[in-house]
């Protein structure tokens, strides 16, 4: 009976460090889906992707419950390795292994689990630059020839669209009320998200504002002139 207290308080706490250390594996293991954003990487720098890639993909997770509540505050992300990859269609298959799951966490299943999209090789181009004008100048003038200095730019991107792009053009030069010859210096830029304009990044353009001259003037001065002709007949 000596010392029964202490051995029972030994017990009690050997129960309680028993009942914490074996809580998670008594804990109940659930399933869920989560989403995971998907990362390109090493893809050359000869190439460039000219399809849609989704930006997120569904991941099906099992885990104990603490866990899969603790993975709802973190970001998932599916890496996609393109570092061997060749110009064409291609379509990469997403294992378990390219998502960033915590430890404790299995993933079951991805969707979708093939990305297919496409890979061109990059092309660089000089094209002419067209100064983009927008409205008109009032009544009474015209425009005249316009020009751009530099005229051409160096542009950059897939091959496909590099080789069927004739032109780019500059920013929005507005001629409403514009009634004499002005020089703006305009950015150039490209319609295309894929096709970048290397250089150069502006161009001044000059825009020639006419004063419109005759022909409607000439019925107004004829009949002027007739009537001046018929005061003169009268007695």
């Amino acid at each position: 009976m000596k010392n029964l207290g202490l051995k029972a308080f030994a017990l009690v706490l050997a129960c309680v460090v028993w009942g914490v250390v074996s809580a998670p594996r008594r804990e109940a293991v659930r399933e869920r889906i989560v989403a995971a954003s998907t990362s390109i990487v090493g893809l050359p720098p000869r190439l460039v992707i000219t399809t849609d890639v989704p930006s997120t993909i569904n991941v099906r997770v099992r885990g104990r419950v603490s866990e899969l509540r603790a993975l709802a505050s973190q970001s998932l992300e599916a890496s996609v390795d393109l570092s061997n990859i060749q110009a064409g269609d291609v379509e990469v298959r997403l294992r378990a292994r390219n998502i960033n799951v915590p430890e404790g966490i299995e993933v079951v299943s991805i969707s979708p689990s093939k990305i297919p999209f496409r890979v061109e090789q990059l092309r660089q181009r000089s094209v002419p630059i067209r100064p983009f004008l927008v409205g008109d100048p009032p009544s009474g003038y015209q425009i005249g020839e316009v020009s751009a200095e530099p005229s051409r730019a160096l542009v950059s991107g897939p091959a496909s669209q590099i080789l069927a792009l004739t032109e780019v053009a500059t920013d929005r030069i507005i001629m409403t009320g514009r009634t004499e010859t002005f020089v703006f210096r305009a950015n150039v830029v490209s319609d295309s998200p894929l096709v970048r304009v290397l250089s150069p990044q502006t161009t001044q353009v000059t825009v020639p504002v006419l004063a419109e001259v005759g022909p409607n003037l000439l019925p107004e001065t004829t009949d002027t002139t007739e009537t001046t002709a018929t005061s003169k007949q009268e007695p």
